[in-house]
């Protein structure tokens, strides 16, 4: 068997998480190229396909998904062992990956994000919006954000940023038009920008005063799947949007959009920041982490 270098393994690893050799080169910051080229030479050293390719999709063999099964654990000792030499520097390095909803990555953690890489500058911090559920351990990624009761058991968490509250908007010309909605069932006779999450679900909204609770499934002609979409329609008149008030409040206060129904707020739990607790935690890591518990 030829000698076999070590990052074709994590190159093989990466190719079957991200599932595929775009993905993979993507994750990689190389061309797709490169890594089936670093698969090619790895299956080659090995004498066996480890990988199933087709036009549409990539998966391990029999014999890829039993390399796997042992690779992971290895690499990770590699690693670990790689990054407590990291606690010698006097500056950590690495890179801390984390995946959040978008309006969590653009009103918590980018802010959090600059001003802590103005302290650490050798450690890289990669943000990936996403709504979706997800596994952060099997997609690689060293913490998520998401509310309080959408966490798994084994994570530990820690709240970050205010408690959250939406907005009911619209623009003075269509509530010129339209009329003030009074309460949220007014809402069924209006058009409401609807919003549509990557796995189907349509949003709905919630209300609450004085303990009662209220809930709609907005109707109107335009459906988007971004709160920077929903913001841009609104301010357009094209119907009342639905959106944290950290998107709006600056519209609110030059009167691009007028608020309704403000005392029907509902409010909702901060964001938290979660990791995995039976996980090495990287250097990279434990200084955000750190940043993150000291910062006002």
């Amino acid at each position: 068997m030829k000698p076999l270098r070590l990052d074709s393994l994590e190159i093989f690893e990466d190719v079957v998480r991200c599932g595929g050799f775009r993905a993979a080169a993507l994750s990689r910051g190389v061309s797709s190229s490169a890594i089936s080229q670093s698969i090619n030479v790895l299956e080659e050293s090995l004498g066996i396909r480890l990988l199933n390719r087709t036009t549409r999709s990539v998966s391990p063999t029999e014999a890829g998904a039993r390399l796997l099964e042992q690779l992971g654990p290895a690499l990770h000792v590699i690693r670990t062992a790689i990054d407590d030499l990291n606690q010698l520097r006097e500056h950590p390095s690495g890179t801390v990956r984390i995946n959040a909803p978008g309006p969590a990555a653009d009103h918590v953690l980018c802010p959090m994000a600059f001003e802590f890489m103005k302290i650490y500058p050798d450690i890289n911090v990669e943000i990936v919006s996403d709504a979706a559920i997800i596994d952060i351990v099997e997609q690689g990624f060293d913490a998520g954000v998401r509310f309080g009761h959408q966490l798994a058991q084994d994570m530990i968490a820690m709240p970050i940023g205010p408690a959250l509250r939406y907005a009911i908007v619209a623009s003075p010309d269509y509530l010129r038009k339209n009329g003030h909605p009074d309460t949220p069932n007014d809402l069924l006779g209006h058009d409401c920008i609807r919003r549509r999450f990557p796995n189907g679900t349509m949003v709905k909204w919630k209300f609450e005063k004085d303990d009662h609770e209220v809930e709609i499934t907005p109707q109107g002609p335009l459906t988007l799947s971004s709160a920077h979409q929903e913001r841009q329609a609104a301010i357009a008149g094209s119907g009342i949007a639905h959106l944290f008030e950290d998107y709006v409040r600056d519209d609110i206060e030059q009167g691009s959009v007028i608020e309704v129904l403000s005392d029907w707020k509902k409010k909702l739990p901060s964001w938290y920041l979660y990791y995995p607790s039976r996980r090495h935690t990287s250097a990279a890591m434990r200084a955000f982490l750190e940043f993150t518990r000291n910062r006002k």
